[in-house]
């Protein structure tokens, strides 16, 4: 497959993952702001309480609000995540004169790795930024855009970016981790081909 290839098929694969991730982000999110405010007792005692408090309040919806706008974030944060990967390893490859990207070296495959997940998250905090507080605003009929030009308009398009430094930090290590744990066990069912 070409590196546009994969990035399309990093794209779509968004669909499944988001369709299954949705309401443990929404419900995470709910437990974030409450642990943050200390003024008021918590609302939700559990995961499970505040999914069957966010249904018996609004039924499947509720439980699924923010799934377009997370969507929104993932479809262009899997492109880059598995586009980058592929590009860095592609450009590694050549650097290297090695016909086969798949005989990088461990430590090429954490470089390709750590920058893959940068590139997720540069693409997609300011859309994760906006779908958070979407999220977890007060008023449930409030939309999507409202919410982003009341953010820019109340704390600046910085806000679209805030914590993007630790997440890059972050990033780098973790999805170099998970980079290299997949071509490790990759290669180490290779007797299967």
């Amino acid at each position: 497959m070409s590196v546009g290839q994969l990035v399309i098929a990093g794209g779509l694969s968004a669909f499944p993952t988001v369709l299954i991730m949705a309401p443990s982000e929404r419900i995470k999110c709910l437990l974030q702001i409450q642990a943050n405010d200390k003024s008021k007792p918590p609302k939700y005692k559990s995961m499970m309480h505040c999914a069957t408090s966010l249904y018996a309040e609004g039924g499947i919806r509720s439980i699924y609000k923010g799934t377009v706008i997370t969507l929104a974030r993932d479809i262009p944060g899997s492109m880059a995540y598995f586009g980058m990967y592929e590009f860095i390893k592609r450009q590694l490859s050549s650097w290297q004169g090695l016909d086969n990207p798949n005989e990088l070296s461990f430590s090429a495959i954490l470089t390709a790795g750590g920058f893959a997940g940068m590139a997720c998250w540069g693409a997609s905090m300011p859309m994760d930024v906006v779908k958070s507080r979407y999220q977890t605003h007060s008023n449930p009929n409030v939309g999507v855009l409202e919410v982003y030009q009341g953010l820019v308009r109340e704390e600046g398009y910085s806000a679209l970016v805030r914590g993007m430094r630790p997440a890059l930090i972050r990033a780098f290590p973790a999805n170099a981790a998970c980079f290299f744990g997949m071509e490790l066990s990759r290669k180490a069912m290779a007797f299967l081909d």
